[in-house]
């Protein structure tokens, strides 16, 4: 069974995404769950829409990526074609990028 996420590793997470955010004046928000951490994006209306999901490793710097597939209403860890792919290399700002260019705002 997968770790649960440190403390400080989920305030690394939020200071990586607050930077990503204020760089790209963009709205990511975080939910954490278990091993995991769901990266979704707020919307004008202030919903929020699921993008990816992390899953920790337990290096910083190693995270599993899974995007969210619409089309059949889950995240897919398999799935490697998209637009953004190009930007997965373990990292969260990886994540970030490859997100942000999978599903545009």
């Amino acid at each position: 069974m997968a770790k649960s996420i440190p403390n400080n590793v989920k305030q690394q997470v939020a200071a990586s995404i607050t930077e990503f955010n204020k760089r790209l004046d963009y709205g990511y928000v975080v939910r954490y769950r278990g091993a995991f951490v769901y990266i979704d994006r707020k919307n004008y209306f202030g919903n929020s829409t699921p993008i990816c999901r992390l899953k920790y490793t337990g290096d910083i710097n190693h995270w599993e990526f899974a995007i969210y597939k619409y089309s059949v209403e889950r995240y897919d860890a398999n799935e490697w074609i998209f637009p953004g792919s190009n930007h997965l290399d373990g990292t969260v700002n990886g994540a970030l990028k490859a997100g942000l260019e999978a599903y545009p705002s």
